[in-house]
C-alpha cells in the first residue's frame, strides 16, 4: 500500500503532528502523512493530505521528492512503499485539522527530534542529510533497513 510523508521545513525546523486516538503509533510524533487512493498519485495525494490534515495549499512543482522506502508487511494492511517529499513553500498557515486523530502540531529542530518521533519516519529524515533516496525495511527477517 503506497503512502505520502509530507516534511514541512522552515528554515531548519520541521513540522510534526502527535498522532492521537487512530490505534497506530498514538503519542508518538510524525509529518503530515497519508495512504495514496485508487487511481491517485502520490503528488496528488500529498497535496490532499496537507489540506486534509494541516489546512494549507501547496502546488505540485513544490512537492520536492527526497525519499522511498519498502517496508514489509507489519500488519494487516500489508507491505509499503512510502514516498517522502519536502515542502518548503506553501499557502496558508498550519494548523490541526483532524483534533480526533492529532493532539499537537509543532515545529521541531531537525537535528532534535522529539524521541518519540515515529522510527521509520525519523530514519527517514535523519538521514536526508545523507541525500539517500532509498531505503528497504525487512520487518519479517532482518529487523534492519538498508540504504542506499
Amino acid at each position: 500500500m503506497p503512502a505520502v510523508y509530507l516534511i514541512f521545513k522552515k528554515g531548519d525546523r520541521i513540522l510534526l503532528g502527535r498522532r492521537h486516538n487512530t490505534g497506530y503509533y498514538d503519542g508518538w510524533y510524525g509529518v503530515p502523512a497519508g495512504h495514496v487512493d485508487a487511481k491517485e498519485l502520490p503528488r496528488d495525494a500529498g497535496i490532499r493530505e496537507a489540506k486534509e490534515e494541516v489546512g494549507v495549499h501547496i502546488d505540485a512543482k513544490d512537492l520536492q521528492f527526497v525519499h522511498a522506502s519498502y517496508r514489509t508487511a507489519h500488519d494487516e494492511t500489508g507491505d509499503r512503499a512510502d514516498y517522502f517529499f519536502i515542502i518548503k513553500k506553501w499557502d496558508g498557515e498550519p494548523k490541526i485539522m483532524e483534533p480526533k486523530k492529532c493532539d499537537d502540531l509543532q515545529w521541531f529542530p531537525i537535528g532534535n527530534l522529539p524521541r518519540n518521533t515515529i522510527h521509520h519516519e525519523r530514519d527517514v529524515i535523519e538521514n536526508l542529510k545523507k541525500e539517500t533516496s532509498y531505503s528497504e525495511i525487512d520487518l519479517e527477517h532482518t529487523h534492519h533497513a538498508h540504504q542506499e
